[in-house]
């Protein structure tokens, strides 16, 4: 079943296997962090509430709580490829 990013996106539920650990928003961005017991996976996802840009990358275990807190060190992939960006860029007219 898809991740809690993309339920939120579509209204599908999580899968009972599923648990979602930690779940905060930071400007514009919704940070979620998702436990997956079967196979001990953890998994980042992100998520531009303004733009619907999400990213999702796996994490180890073990850097679980330093990656719901400094998201975007761990999804640098997700930043090249400009899917999700952890900068807002204001231009004013001078």
């Amino acid at each position: 079943m898809a991740d809690r990013a993309s339920c939120v996106a579509t209204g599908e539920r999580l899968s009972a296997e599923t648990r979602e650990l930690a779940q905060r928003r930071s400007g514009a961005n919704e940070v979620l962090l998702f436990w997956y017991p079967d196979s001990d996976r953890v998994e980042l996802a992100i998520r531009n509430l303004a733009t619907g840009a999400d990213c999702q990358v796996d994490v180890a275990p073990s850097d679980a709580i330093d990656a719901f807190y400094h998201p975007f060190a761990y999804a640098i992939e997700c930043e090249q490829s400009d899917r999700v960006s952890g900068e807002e860029t204001t231009i004013v007219d001078g």
